[in-house]
C-alpha cells in the first residue's frame, strides 16, 4: 500500500505543483499539506478528477500546534484537516491547511463537500477557526452564552464563565467563574520522542 501511495504522492506534486507544501507518506498515510490561497482549486480538483476522486469528506477537524513538539513549534498556530476518501479508486487522503491571522480563517469547503457543514461549524466552535463562506457558521457544541473557545490549549481548565439560576430574575445567568483556576500537571513525566520523530520525518520528506 505505501508504494501505491507513493506513486499517488507523486502525481499529486505534479498536478499541484507550487499550489502545496509538503507531500509526504507517514505510517501509510498520505499527507498533502495545501497552501492556504489554493485550498477551493485543489479540493475542487481532488473531488471532480478522475484519477482521484474523492467524492467523500469523511471527516474535519481543527488543529493547535502552540504546543507541539514541547512547544518548539515555529509554523502558524492552526491548521485544519480533512480526512478524504475515494470509494470509487479505493484510497484516501490526509489534507491540511494552515489558517493565519486572529481569528484564524480558511475558506469553507463546502460547496464542495456538503457534508463538511457540521465539521466547520464544530472547528469554529472549538477551535474559534473562522470558515469564509460558511452558510450558518455559529456554534455547535456549546451554547450561545459560552465565552472562548475550549480545544485551544490556552483555555483555562475553569472556563471563562459559569451559569445559574438567579431566583431575582426568574432565569439563568453567566457570571465569572467562581472556582479557582488550576493547572493540570501529570505526576509522571517520561521523556518521549514520537512528536519530535514525527517533525524530523515530514521535514525530511519530498515537498
Amino acid at each position: 500500500m505505501s508504494d501505491y501511495y507513493n506513486k499517488l504522492a507523486d502525481s499529486l506534486r505534479t498536478r499541484f505543483a507550487g499550489k502545496f507544501d509538503k507531500c509526504f507518506v507517514s505510517v501509510g498515510q498520505l499527507n498533502f499539506v495545501v497552501k492556504k490561497q489554493n485550498l477551493i482549486e485543489v479540493c475542487t480538483a481532488l473531488r471532480d478528477e478522475s484519477e482521484y476522486h474523492f467524492e467523500e469528506m469523511i471527516d474535519l477537524c481543527g488543529v493547535d500546534y502552540s504546543e507541539y513538539a514541547g512547544g518548539d513549534w515555529d509554523g502558524e498556530r492552526f491548521a485544519v484537516t480533512y480526512q478524504l476518501l475515494s470509494v470509487k479508486n479505493n484510497h484516501r487522503l490526509r489534507v491540511r491547511v494552515f489558517a493565519d491571522g486572529e481569528p484564524p480563517q480558511v475558506a469553507s469547503v463546502v460547496n464542495i463537500w456538503n457534508g463538511a457543514n457540521w465539521f466547520e461549524r464544530e472547528a469554529f466552535d472549538l477551535y474559534g477557526i473562522i470558515f469564509d463562506g460558511h452558510p450558518d457558521l455559529r456554534r455547535l457544541l456549546t451554547d450561545y452564552g459560552f465565552v472562548g473557545h475550549p480545544f485551544r490549549k490556552d483555555f483555562p481548565l475553569c472556563g471563562n464563565v459559569e451559569m445559574r439560576y438567579d431566583e431575582d430574575k426568574k432565569r439563568v445567568i453567566y457570571q465569572p467563574v467562581s472556582i479557582e483556576t488550576r493547572v493540570s500537571t501529570p505526576r509522571i513525566i517520561r521523556d518521549d520522542h514520537r512528536y519530535t520523530e514525527r517533525l524530523t520525518e515530514e521535514d525530511s520528506s519530498n515537498a
